[in-house]
């Protein structure tokens, strides 16, 4: 049975504290529970289990334990909603959730229904289960077997491709060969005709020119020869407008 107390005062104020065991309170860190504040001692009190009930003892404390407000001299019991008191820290008790018991199920009655008397009687014929078992088994093989006449025939009249009728064919029979062609022991067929060739038409000459004629690949102009070509050009143009210019003025001098 685990019995709880929850904090009423201070900063603690809500938090709950689970009480399975014995457990000590106080300051030192070896408590189960600590309080760390100057009035509570190193070890103050402690909680005890007795027969499933809590009692608090007070390890002789310099501020004291309470129950309701009275100090506790010794030990003293605790039950659902006693306040207990160290120093100035306050806890509610909290009494354990009572275990629920194990409900028993009570057998239930069995209703015998009565056949009700019919003037009708229908008699009722067991199929044994391995029958059962078997015209299934050999409705599911004749259904596969159905699937399959019908792939078969869908593949009879969808049209063949020349490989597959050559597939179907396969290799002649020696008696079904021309019997004119003669093999040899090894099997291989003698006196074969080899085909002329077709005739060259008039007019093809077959030679091949021994010296191919050179292909005379133009080399393009440069970007550096056509810069050059334009400045000459622009050069020799400058130099014409300047004659002019020269001319026009020892005419113009002359025929003043």
């Amino acid at each position: 049975m685990t019995w709880k107390i929850q904090a009423i005062t201070g900063e603690l104020t809500g938090q709950e504290i689970s009480i399975d065991r014995d457990m000590l309170v106080g300051r030192h860190q070896s408590a189960d529970i600590v309080l760390q504040a100057a009035e509570i001692s190193r070890k103050h009190a402690a909680f005890l289990l007795k027969e499933q009930a809590l009692w608090v003892q007070d390890l002789n404390s310099s501020n004291g334990t309470f129950i309701n407000d009275v100090r506790v001299e010794q030990e003293g019991l605790l039950k659902e909603g006693d306040i207990v008191q160290f120093a100035s820290f306050k806890f509610s008790v909290l009494e354990p959730a009572q275990e629920i018991a194990a409900v028993l199920i009570q057998p239930t009655e069995v209703v015998v229904l009565e056949p009700v008397a019919s003037d009708v009687v229908v008699p009722v014929t067991e199929q044994p289960s391995e029958a059962v078992a078997v015209s299934e088994t050999e409705a599911e093989e004749a259904f596969e077997q159905a699937e399959q006449n019908a792939a078969a025939e869908a593949l009879q009249q969808s049209p063949k491709t020349a490989a597959q009728q050559m597939n179907e064919q396969g290799m002649p029979d020696l008696s079904e060969r021309d019997r004119t062609v003669q093999l040899s022991q090894e099997g291989m067929p003698q006196q074969v005709a080899v085909p002329k060739p077709a005739p060259i038409p008039v007019g093809v000459d077959l030679k091949v020119d021994p010296e191919p004629r050179p292909v005379v690949i133009e080399e393009a102009a440069s970007s550096v020869d056509v810069q050059k070509t334009e400045q000459k050009n622009a050069s020799t143009g400058l130099i014409a407008i300047i004659v002019l210019i020269i001319l026009a003025i020892l005419a113009w001098l002359l025929f003043k």
